[in-house]
């Protein structure tokens, strides 16, 4: 696999979403929009009652960021138009009425913990890994920090950003509240996956969706939030510090 994509199955009422970029599931801005829309889409179909969400490949769940774009970023406002991004993301999976299990194979980095973050059951392999990479590079899980605390609460959050150089292993964040369960293949995963969906199937679809704003309740001003926090993060990947870290990359 060489290209990147976003692609969706349906199949007796249960919607995949995958997402997959050659270099370790990094997230340009194309595919981010793709999957913002994807998920919008699929949440407003009526044979839809619950949504897989993964990534393709065997190892990296999702690596955050695409550097390539973060490299070649020169102005705030096409800083901020990519991490909104992120935010649109965070958002749609917010607004979706049906719920959304994730399905975490390897590891996660920055803005990948955001979307693992934002899903409303998460399962994952013993590979899942965490970590907030964000301060490294000199800004900041400023976009994807509400979703994290959301599932990790503050002390949890601000643990792993501050942190930022240490991978945090999936039982640590298992007992934080990010993953519901933890399995040791992606085999036994998807075997759990799928029985956890199609037994969610099961249930009735407007429970589900009465359920699923109680879930977010309190979150009803992240459109405006989250686009602040792309502000921010938009102007400061613009600082002679981000601009000195990201040479490496080049």
């Amino acid at each position: 696999m060489n290209e990147a994509y976003v692609k969706e199955t349906i199949t007796k009422g249960i919607a995949t979403i995958e997402f997959f970029h050659p270099a370790h599931n990094s997230l340009p801005g194309d595919i981010l929009a793709k999957l913002a829309n994807t998920i919008t889409d699929v949440g407003q179909k009526e044979e839809v009652k619950v949504i897989i969400l993964k990534s393709g490949g065997d190892r990296t769940f999702c690596a955050g960021a695409s550097f390539n774009e973060l490299i070649n970023i020169e102005d705030e406002t096409t800083g901020k138009k990519f991490f909104m991004g992120f935010a649109n993301v965070i958002n749609a999976m917010r607004k979706c009425p049906k719920f959304i299990i994730g399905r975490v194979q390897g590891k996660a980095v920055g803005g990948g913990v955001g979307v693992a973050s934002s899903v409303d059951y998460c399962m994952a392999t013993k590979y899942a890994s965490i970590k907030l990479s964000e301060l490294n590079i000199g800004i900041g899980p400023f976009v994807v920090g509400p979703a994290v605390e959301r599932k990790l609460g503050l002390t949890g959050m601000s643990q792993i950003a501050i942190d930022a150089n240490t991978f945090y292993d999936p039982e640590w964040a298992r007992q934080k509240g990010l993953y519901a369960q933890v399995y040791d293949s992606t085999e036994e995963l998807d075997k759990a996956v799928q029985e956890f969906a199609e037994h969610l199937c099961t249930y009735n679809p407007e429970a589900m969706k009465e359920m699923k704003k109680v879930f977010w309740s309190g979150t009803e001003n992240w459109d405006e939030l989250l686009e602040e926090r792309a502000e921010i993060s938009g102007r400061l990947v613009l600082s002679e510090f981000t601009k000195k870290k990201l040479e490496r990359f080049k």
